[in-house]
């Protein structure tokens, strides 16, 4: 049987991935970040000091586009790069003061988009969603 063009699970990803995507740039647009210079300022605000490499790792980006988006970060004043003392090829991130500053009002924002995405999901269905996001994942690869 033919699936229907709203029966494919990718559509209703890429729709809902659209929506969200576009209610957090809304948010952070006054700020001068983009939703994935977000998604880098806020590893680094866990754990600051990560090589660029880390950051696509974690990010599951190449490293292209991650040191194309930490030199814009550089750029904007919010992370500064080192040299790696361990190892001269690599490249170490880490908040400015000002990359600092800005997680005290970045924070409560995406804490607050958190919570709106995910309003009336339990935490069983939150742990299940995952499971089986990352299932799919991994299906594509």
């Amino acid at each position: 049987m033919k699936l229907s063009w709203a029966d494919y699970i990718s559509i209703a990803i890429h729709q809902t991935d659209l929506t969200l995507t576009s209610y957090i740039k809304n948010k952070l647009a006054p700020f001068n970040l983009a939703p994935e210079q977000n998604l880098i300022l806020m590893l680094l605000w866990e754990q600051d000091g990560l090589s660029q490499n880390d950051i696509a790792e974690k990010l599951d980006k190449d490293k292209t586009n991650i040191a194309r988006m930490v030199l814009n970060l550089e750029h904007k004043g919010f992370i500064e790069r080192t040299i790696s003392q361990h190892d001269r090829r690599s490249l170490k991130v880490y908040l400015s003061d000002k990359g600092c500053a800005l997680g005290n009002e970045i924070i409560p924002i995406t804490e607050e988009f958190n919570q709106l995405v995910t309003n009336g999901v339990t935490e069983d269905e939150l742990k299940e969603f995952s499971r089986i996001l990352t299932k799919m994942r991994n299906n594509v690869r």
